[in-house]
């Protein structure tokens, strides 16, 4: 009754608000002091550590990750972290022993290499393993944008040529820049050589059916019409199987 007597005084009433107000200013600033306190060790502790920095060694290293302080992040691109030799990053393909048989087209599953193939008209070269290459390259685009890195395309590549190098970084401001061309002829040479395949397959052509027309003026007489007798038909011969005569019964 005497704390209600208190609390209903007005005078009162603003002591005990002004006494709250000040205790809990109070415990503020104690609580700002022990989270600073707290901040400021765990701080000097890390710059302590810092003495320490990881040495820049492979990720495939056993004791990469057993640092367990001090500096462990490399600055990028200053140091560099050593990729792992079975990574898979950007594709290069080597173009002097590429025969362009399009399998890496066909297992490509994000479709993100494009090949426009030309005959030739004869043996264009041979690859370093001795593979002989019948077709050019008027295009092959490969867009890294597009790719997985699955490394489907380097499996089934029968040359080899077709690799997944160390590099990594391959970032760019335009997508457009991440389409890698390894085209082995320039757009003029490519209708070129196409033309000169179209020429040599009329050619082909046209020397046929003089040959053939040739061959049928010799075999007949000048002046005659006369066609090949037809020869004499030939019945087919069939087997009949006749049923064997039943044995006499005794």
């Amino acid at each position: 009754m005497r704390s209600m007597r208190l609390c209903a005084n007005p005078i009162h009433r603003l002591i005990q608000r002004s006494i709250f107000k000040m205790k809990a200013y109070f415990q503020s600033i104690l609580e700002g002091i022990q989270s600073i306190r707290k901040g400021m060790a765990l701080t000097w502790k890390h710059a302590w550590a810092a003495r320490k920095q990881r040495s820049i060694q492979n990720i495939q290293d056993p004791d990469y990750f057993n640092q367990q302080a001090g500096i462990v992040t490399l600055q990028y691109p200053q140091q560099q972290m050593i990729p792992p030799v079975n990574g898979r990053y950007q594709l290069h393909n080597e173009m002097d022993d590429c025969i362009v048989c399009d399998k890496c087209v066909k297992v490509c599953p994000v479709d993100c290499i494009e090949i426009d193939p030309i005959k030739a008209t004869g043996l264009v070269g041979t690859t370093s393993d001795g593979s002989p290459i019948r077709l050019y390259a008027a295009k092959f685009d490969i867009d890294m944008s597009k790719c997985c890195f699955c490394g489907l395309c380097t499996t089934v590549c029968p040359t080899e040529c077709l690799t997944m190098t160390s590099e990594y970084d391959f970032s760019v401001f335009d997508v457009k820049e991440h389409n890698f061309e390894f085209a082995n002829l320039s757009p003029e040479q490519a209708a070129e050589k196409r033309a000169l395949y179209e020429q040599f397959v009329a050619e082909k052509e046209a020397a046929k059916t003089v040959a053939s027309a040739a061959a049928t003026t010799s075999e007949a007489p000048e002046g005659t019409t006369e066609e090949k007798p037809k020869p004499a038909f030939k019945p087919a011969f069939k087997p009949v199987f006749k049923p064997k005569p039943k044995p006499d019964a005794e």
